[in-house]
């Protein structure tokens, strides 16, 4: 029995994504029908395969990749079921359309689901084959959206997107691998401005629930009269501006995870509910009697001293320890100098293509400067820093005076010359000269990116003394 093609038909006809960059298998042991198909389809574009067999199929899908296989259900040897088995399990991002006869379409029916994305009746119209066809490609082209989307956010939020060259922070990213792929509940702790917020992300993006959201609250940001209500949602009616249900945000992250920024300022009635919550994996909203369970994971951060805050009684010593299962210590970027630089050309790279901008490249001097600041707002006073530069650059060079008057003075003596940072050991005092001075070259290679003909220069001394010296310091270190 034939289904008429409608007015839809023939407007899904054409696949919101260019057939030319799919790939199709159509698999029939009638020839002349795996033909007809193949031709009604590649005349608007599809790349097409064929097989007239069930295992000529099974082979190809063993050896090829496919993003749509319209498979005939009653085949000898391998049928369309067995097809379907296998295409989900060796090309789980494909789409499966089976076509049956009319005493099929039972078993058509359960092919759908348990993972087919259509059926075609028999006998097929080209135009609703094509249709059919046009709305798998549909979906292949949302699959793809969604599979991009997880690769950008892997790059900005996977471990992999956070920029570091320091001991420090690789003792921090070895430590949240290990915390990532667990249940636990996280604090982050650390200066304003070194990244919390962006370490949360990668917790989550890196562990089990990431396919499910991540909501984030700044307790610090919400008013006191309403932080319960953004935690916990409410009921229309609980208070003046309550004019309808809301949904809090343990709700809305339900399978997910939640981030509470600035824990530190969450007044104390709240502290007593998040406890409870904690407890009990339920929430009540505000007006509501009524308890609702919540499968949240609970990632929460603050630069305030909460311990100190415990002793004074203005931070509940009870929901300290709940959030502290697993603790994570950002240090300051001032201690981890290496950072610094390679910081500084990600954010370049970053700001010259937000704005639009061919290149730009950092002077020494302004390299210099850079990493004999003590930034006291940390890596995000520094993102902001190049990006002001970036945007009033007029000559493609990062110069001195493009800087922030904050960094216009820094790192000069009184003679006005550029000096590096200092914060070299104090036990170099009284050290053999040799010690002192591969430290003075140690130190200049991590201000250059390890660029040793720049180096040198910075050093005064050629380039040819600069490798003698680091390959007598490596023989000294196997001897």
């Amino acid at each position: 029995m034939s289904k008429k093609t409608d007015a839809s038909d023939a407007e899904s006809d054409q696949p919101s994504i260019d057939p030319s960059n799919l790939r199709l298998l159509v698999v029939d042991n009638e020839a002349a029908h795996a033909r007809a198909m193949t031709d009604s389809l590649e005349k608007v574009g599809y790349q097409c395969d064929v097989a007239t067999s069930g295992p000529e199929a099974a082979k190809r899908i063993e050896s090829d990749v496919y993003d749509i296989i319209v498979t005939d259900m009653v085949m000898n040897d391998v049928d369309g079921m067995q097809i379907l088995s296998l295409a989900r399990q060796k090309l789980p991002d494909s789409e499966v359309i089976m076509v049956t006869g009319h005493a099929t379409v039972p078993v058509a029916v359960e092919a759908m689901q348990i993972g087919a994305f259509n059926f075609l009746e028999k006998p097929i119209t080209p135009n609703r084959l094509r249709a059919i066809v046009a709305k798998a490609a549909e979906q292949v082209g949302l699959k793809r959206q969604n599979t991009e989307l997880r690769q950008r956010l892997d790059e900005r939020f996977g471990f992999e997107g956070i920029i570091y060259t320091s001991k420090k922070m690789q003792t921090v990213i070895d430590r949240l691998r290990r915390i990532a792929a667990t249940d636990a509940t996280v604090l982050i702790t650390g200066e304003s401005g070194t990244g919390k917020e962006m370490i949360a992300q990668a917790i989550h993006q890196n562990s089990p629930r990431r396919n499910k959201r991540i909501v984030a609250i700044n307790t610090r940001a919400v008013s006191e009269q309403l932080v319960e209500s953004e935690l916990f949602g409410h009921v229309k009616g609980s208070f003046t501006d309550a004019v309808s249900d809301r949904e809090g945000a343990f709700q809305y992250a339900n399978g997910g995870t939640l981030f509470l920024d600035e824990v530190g300022d969450m007044p104390m009635s709240t502290q007593i509910k998040l406890l409870r919550v904690l407890e009990e994996s339920q929430i009540t909203r505000v007006g509501d009697n009524k308890p609702i369970k919540v499968n949240v994971r609970l990632v929460s951060a603050t630069n305030r001293p909460l311990e100190e805050m415990v002793e004074a009684g203005t931070f509940r010593n009870d929901l300290y320890f709940r959030l502290k299962v697993v603790t994570v210590e950002l240090p300051p970027l001032r201690d981890r100098r290496d950072d610094v630089i390679p910081l500084m050309d990600h954010f370049r790279k970053y700001f010259l293509r937000r704005h639009d901008k061919s290149t730009a490249h950092f002077t020494p001097a302004v390299t210099k400067r850079f990493f004999a600041y003590d930034w006291p707002g940390n890596v995000r006073q520094l993102r902001n820093f190049v990006e002001t530069m970036v945007v009033l650059d007029t000559d493609q060079s990062l110069d001195v005076d493009d800087l922030p008057p904050e960094l216009m003075g820094e790192g000069q003596d009184d003679s006005g010359e550029i000096v590096v940072a200092s914060g070299g050991p104090s036990d170099l005092i009284g050290q053999p000269l040799s010690q002192i001075e591969r430290w003075a070259i140690e130190e200049t290679l991590k201000l250059t990116g390890d660029n040793r003909e720049e180096a040198a220069k910075i050093l005064g001394i050629g380039a040819r003394t600069l490798y003698r010296r680091l390959d007598q310091y490596k023989n000294d270190e196997e001897a």
